[in-house]
């Protein structure tokens, strides 16, 4: 990905700047907060563009908060209502304090090479061709095309868990219009009459994806963008109104699950946190560069208390019967049915945000090879194709809560977790970095690689031996409590 486009139009489309709040406010809070020592200033000129810190915030917010957030109260139960809460609050930390590395190790690497910006792959190569293994600095190359590898992954998974989230969503929607009530306390089980496979709404959401990312410039679709923002918002607001009362009698929930399903909470949680992709661009963007530490402590604390609310709540409200996605346990009546449709339709504005950064990358490398004649029809059938792959792999994968969970082992953990403490002992290493550092790094990565492994495999275990008509009954019965 390429430096001066990373800091033009991938951070401006990609976290929608056009939605962000006015830039009158002040930044004199943040600033007072900072040490003078820990201030530095940037290399090359921002323009009009700069954000505040309060916009950055918000871009901060808006990037980490998807569909991840909905898949967490049954990532609780594959952890313990005890042990599922305490996971978070430290992976929550880890996660945070490797964004802080990334940014912190960027930096560093700016001031040391004389550069603007370096993007996430640059700055992984910039150190280890600093690093004294002669090795490491021969192939240094591919330490960027790994992490342009991990984040074409990461990204076009996210797409994948759009179709999934979409077609649950909507088919639960559709399959409940003859029973769906104005009374949102109705206690009844509700029979559902199943209208057909929900690979055949996959399917059906292909067309309309393709033409939504028929549209290359984004800032086309920033005012659905807001709209979009607001509805999902709007409906994570009536979840937690819904969730926050009746609780039942907590007693029975384990405190602590089996082993064999903890893999699966990590993976989910990992894909919850892994928002490590735009913390570059955002400080990058900054008008005080030095206020990103505070923001971003700021932004991720409260992400984390979102997070960990939303898990715990929500399978204390629900239990065993707790979904993939909290809001196919919502009530059939037609007030919390508006909540899975307008959050549906942020999910899929949203789906041309994630699949804009892949395209950004594999893209630009499809039509260099052909002439301007052929770059735009180029340009689409790659974009298509991209799509495509993403849908076949979404129907191949048709439950919400392995797609998730492995897209977060395979992907999300090795661009949270694994790479940037490994980034901190390649970049300061000739520095006389301490040996309680290099300690601390290995611990992390080698958490990260391990929640890689074992998610990975549990993950791909259950894909293997679930019986693939379980979650696709002709008639399911519903239990609204």
């Amino acid at each position: 990905m390429a430096t001066t486009r990373l800091r033009t139009d991938v951070y401006n489309d990609y976290s929608s700047t056009e939605a962000s709040p006015s830039e009158e406010s002040s930044p004199g809070i943040i600033n007072r907060l900072v040490p003078r020592s820990t201030q530095y200033e940037r290399l090359g000129e921002h323009g009009s563009s700069s954000t505040t810190w309060f916009q950055t915030l918000i871009h901060l917010l808006k990037g980490n908060i998807g569909t991840g957030l909905l898949g967490l109260p049954l990532a609780v139960k594959n952890a313990g209502i005890v042990l599922g809460p305490l996971s978070l609050v430290v992976m929550g930390i880890i996660a945070v304090h490797c964004m802080d590395l990334l940014v912190k190790c960027a930096n560093h690497i700016c001031q040391r090479n004389q550069l603007p910006f370096v993007d996430y792959g640059d700055a992984v190569m910039y150190s280890m061709e600093s690093f004294p293994s002669q090795w490491l600095r021969t192939y240094a190359v591919w330490g960027r095309r790994t992490v342009g590898f991990f984040l074409i992954l990461t990204q076009l998974g996210f797409c994948c868990v759009y179709f999934v989230f979409l077609a649950d969503n909507v088919k639960q929607v559709v399959d409940a219009a003859n029973g769906t009530t104005n009374d949102c306390n109705f206690n009844a089980t509700v029979l559902l009459e199943d209208s057909m496979d929900s690979r055949l709404y996959i399917l059906s959401f292909l067309p309309f994806l393709i033409l939504l990312v028929f549209i290359r410039n984004l800032r086309l679709l920033s005012g659905f963008s807001l709209l979009a923002n607001l509805a999902m918002l709007g409906s994570v607001v009536m979840i937690y109104q819904f969730i926050g009362r009746d609780i039942p009698d907590p007693t029975h929930l384990s405190y602590a699950a089996s082993w064999r399903t903890y893999p699966l909470f990590f993976g989910t949680a990992i894909f919850a946190f892994e928002g490590i992709g735009v913390v570059l661009p955002l400080e990058n963007k900054m008008k005080i560069p030095h206020q990103f530490p505070v923001v971003l402590y700021v932004g991720m604390g409260f992400v984390t208390l979102l997070y960990i609310s939303m898990g715990t709540l929500g399978y204390l409200r629900f239990g065993s019967d707790i979904e993939a996605s909290i809001t196919l346990n919502l009530p059939n009546c037609w007030l919390y049915q508006s909540v899975k449709l307008l959050y549906s339709f942020g999910i899929f504005i949203s789906f041309a945000l994630q699949f804009y950064v892949a395209a950004e990358i594999i893209v630009p490398s499809a039509t260099s090879s052909v002439g301007e004649r052929w770059g735009l029809l180029v340009d689409l059938s790659v974009r298509a194709a991209l799509v495509c792959v993403t849908c076949v792999l979404a129907i191949l994968i048709p439950r919400l809560d392995l797609v998730i969970s492995l897209v977060g082992s395979i992907s999300s953990s090795a661009l949270a977790l694994i790479i940037p403490p490994l980034l901190e002992i390649a970049t300061y290493y000739s520095e006389c970095l301490s040996r309680w550092v290099i300690a601390k790094d290995i611990i992390i990565s080698l958490v990260g690689f391990l929640g890689f492994v074992f998610g990975t495999y549990v993950t791909l275990w259950e894909l293997i031996v679930a019986d693939s008509s379980a979650g696709h009954m002709n008639a399911t019965l519903y239990a609204v409590q």
